[in-house]
């Protein structure tokens, strides 16, 4: 894989996820450990004042790493970075989008983000990348 060229203020490619299913959850959750019941049960979601299970924040924070590696090889990673904003929705429509914010000494500054199609954020995101 060749790495992308990068200027200040470009765009990266957006990358669009399909929805997230409770067989994925289910999935993620195996291959994780992370069997936390807000994720997999309804009635543990619902005691919780949620109306339904919510995805994994990591789950969320892969599918950004994904956009990266489309972008870059693995091995270019410097650092990544994310925040956590609001909860997904099981069901929910991913977009992760990203823009080059700084370039210095071959490392790519990148902001990223990733919002549900009502608009809604639900992860913030850094990721310093070498370009050379």
């Amino acid at each position: 894989m060749k790495t992308m060229p990068l200027e200040v203020g470009a765009e990266l490619p957006v990358l669009r996820i399909e929805p997230i299913s409770r067989t994925t959850l289910a999935l993620f959750a195996g291959a994780s450990g992370d069997h936390q019941p807000t994720h997999l049960d309804i009635d543990a979601a619902r005691a919780k004042g949620r109306d339904d299970v919510i995805v994994h924040g990591m789950l969320m924070m892969a599918y950004l790493g994904r956009m990266l590696t489309r972008l870059v090889p693995q091995d270019k990673i410097r650092s990544y970075s994310a925040r956590f904003i609001a909860t997904t929705p099981v069901r929910a429509e991913p977009i992760c989008t990203g823009r080059v914010v700084a370039i210095e000494n071959g490392l790519a500054t990148l902001e990223l983000a990733m919002r549900l199609d009502n608009g809604t954020t639900v992860v913030r995101g850094e990721a310093v990348v070498d370009i050379h």
